[in-house]
């Protein structure tokens, strides 16, 4: 019985005189990774089979960053919307409060990837510094005055909740449905999804968490300045990325678009200062209550 050996040395063999009849003749061995390897001519071409359609079509997937999600119902679907770390948050906020002519911050910081995790916790850390900073900003403000007594003013922070939550929720939507609305009317006008376009709302928003903290100073002039300052950071923000998208359309619509988002994000700010922080001259001023006025009251009563 020949040994393996045996057998592979007369395949050789056999090879040698083929190729002695006929130089121009051509070989192909099959190698133990199953990879056909051909040579014609003192050239070798290998064959590589090693990988099917089925799995091709899944690596192309995977290199496009598609992500398999499921129904709406399901927790996976809202899961992606706060897929995002904590480099990308803190690059997304540093570029909300650094605003540069010529750059776009979905283009340059969101990247097909916004999320709602950043916009979330903004707003939320923006309802309690606004409702916390105004009462302190009250008690500080009227704090030598002897017939002030401090109560803590609970009910600001759902007002805080809801015209904050309200602007960053409504307004996009407004904007984002205009915007489609707009894309449809008009084939050259751009557009950005709801999710962008709540995205860019939410962290327009940041700046204001440190100007909130900066209005406990005493000086009415100072507030006001970093009102003017907040403004046009936040809304160089959104003015820098929606005039690109709307610049195609008409010149009256372009420009009454981009004027309602300044117009907004004004009254957002200022309404915020005027209600929360107001100064010891707009505060209602509490009526004393002596004996003699109150005697007085009860017989104007009887």
């Amino acid at each position: 019985m020949a040994s393996p050996n045996d057998l592979q040395f007369q395949e050789f063999e056999e090879a040698a005189e083929l190729l002695s009849a006929d130089p121009g003749a051509s070989t192909v061995s099959m190698s133990a990774s199953n990879t056909p390897t051909a040579a014609a001519g003192g050239e070798e071409v290998k064959l590589d089979l090693s990988e099917d359609e089925d799995a091709q079509e899944e690596n192309s997937e995977l290199l496009g960053g598609q992500k398999p999600s499921g129904g709406f119902w399901t927790f996976e679907y809202y899961q992606s919307f706060f897929n995002v770390d904590t480099v990308q948050v803190l690059d997304r906020v540093k570029g909300s409060v650094m605003p540069l002519p010529g750059r776009n911050f979905i283009k340059h910081y969101l990247r097909n990837n916004p999320d709602l995790y950043g916009p979330f916790w903004i707003c939320v850390t923006l309802v309690f510094s606004v409702a916390i900073s105004g009462d302190l900003s009250t008690f500080l403000s009227e704090m030598k005055n002897p017939a002030y007594h401090y109560r803590p003013h609970f009910h600001r922070v759902p007002v805080a909740a809801i015209v904050i939550f309200l602007y960053a929720w409504l307004v996009p939507i407004g904007l984002w449905g205009f915007l489609t609305w707009r894309k449809g009317a008009e084939r050259q006008i751009g557009g950005y999804s709801f999710l962008e376009t709540v995205c860019v709302y939410g962290y327009s928003l940041f700046i204001y968490i440190p100007t909130s903290v900066l209005w406990l100073i005493p000086f009415e002039w100072l507030r006001w300045a970093l009102v003017l300052v907040a403004m046009v950071i936040s809304g160089s923000v959104l003015v820098l990325t929606f005039w690109p998208v709307v610049r195609d359309d008409t010149k009256v619509t372009a420009v009454a678009t981009v004027v309602t988002i300044v117009v907004l994000h004004t009254l957002l700010a200022v309404g915020c200062k005027m209600y929360f922080f107001q100064t010891a001259d707009h505060l209602p001023t509490p009526v004393p209550t002596s004996p003699a006025n109150h005697i007085t009251l009860t017989t104007k009563a009887h």
